[in-house]
């Protein structure tokens, strides 16, 4: 069972991102608060989930939370400013479209920057301990797709239906055979079919 917060009696927000390996689309990130008597035994990190219940534990944190909003940084954004501070910036823009001014931050990882004057805490493999954060994994990974899955029909030739844009052989490969797109992220190297994620 994941925890219920990592300090209790407060308006505790979760955020996590989505997408910062792959080499295509923008990042995404989610916040959450949820209420302090959500239970949901089938709610964990969005990573150990199929797509089908990613989907079925999106409608039911949407439903029952107190708060949630969405977060993006583009891959111009991405390029501008690297993938790290686009992350954060990605969870700030979620943490701005709260309904709900949360009192603490717990964010999945182990880097952030101060939003406000709120205090936070980074929580190593956090998805996977506390239920806000697994909240806003499931959501952050399920928009991306949508958007991956939107924009596929603009470039089939890279797979985004299937790969998503992380970089797996075939979408190295059609980068390698037809160039990048508009959506790719120029500071990422993309000249190898290696599954090994570079960054400049």
């Amino acid at each position: 069972m994941l925890e219920k917060s990592y300090l209790e009696g407060l308006i505790e927000a979760g955020c996590d991102e989505a997408g910062r390996g792959c080499l295509a689309g923008p990042v995404f990130a989610a916040a959450v608060i949820l209420p302090d008597d959500f239970h949901e035994p089938l709610l964990n990190d969005s990573k150990k989930l199929t797509e089908k219940r990613r989907y079925e534990l999106r409608q039911v944190i949407e439903q029952r939370a107190v708060a949630y909003a969405i977060g993006q940084c583009t891959n111009q954004e991405i390029d501008d400013l690297n993938i790290l501070n686009a992350s954060i910036l990605a969870m700030h823009r979620a943490l701005d479209g709260l309904k709900t001014r949360p009192q603490h931050i717990i964010v999945d990882g182990n880097r952030f920057a101060p939003y406000f004057k709120i205090p936070h805490k980074t929580i190593i493999k956090g998805d996977s301990k506390f239920q806000s954060i697994a909240a806003a994994s499931i959501l952050a990974k399920t928009y991306r797709d949508d958007f991956m899955k939107a924009i596929d029909s603009e470039f089939p030739e890279y797979g985004w239906l299937k790969n998503k844009g992380y970089p797996t052989i075939a979408h190295r490969k059609a980068i390698l055979s037809l160039g990048p797109t508009s959506y790719h992220r120029m500071s990422f190297k993309m000249n190898s079919i290696q599954l090994k994620i570079e960054y400049s």
